[in-house]
C-alpha cells in the first residue's frame, strides 16, 4: 500500500519544462515523416505532393513555433 502511494506521488510530480528552440531541420524531418506515412497509406499522390507537403510543413512549423 505504501509503495502504491509513493508511485502516485511520483507520478504527480511535474518536472520543469525546458523549452529549446526547434531547428528548421527538425521541422523538415517531421514533415517528411508525415508525408512518407501519407504516401505509404495511399493518402498522397505525386499529383498533389507539392501542395500537401507545403501544408504539412507549415502546420508543423506553426505548431512548434507558437
Amino acid at each position: 500500500m505504501a509503495a502504491a502511494k509513493q508511485k502516485i506521488k511520483a507520478e504527480n510530480i511535474t518536472e520543469p519544462v525546458i523549452s529549446r528552440p526547434v531547428s528548421d531541420e527538425a521541422i523538415l524531418k517531421v514533415a517528411k515523416e508525415v508525408v512518407v506515412k501519407f504516401i505509404e497509406v495511399g493518402r498522397l499522390s505525386p499529383a498533389n505532393f507539392d501542395e500537401t507537403f507545403q501544408s504539412i510543413y507549415k502546420t508543423v512549423h506553426d505548431a512548434v513555433r507558437s
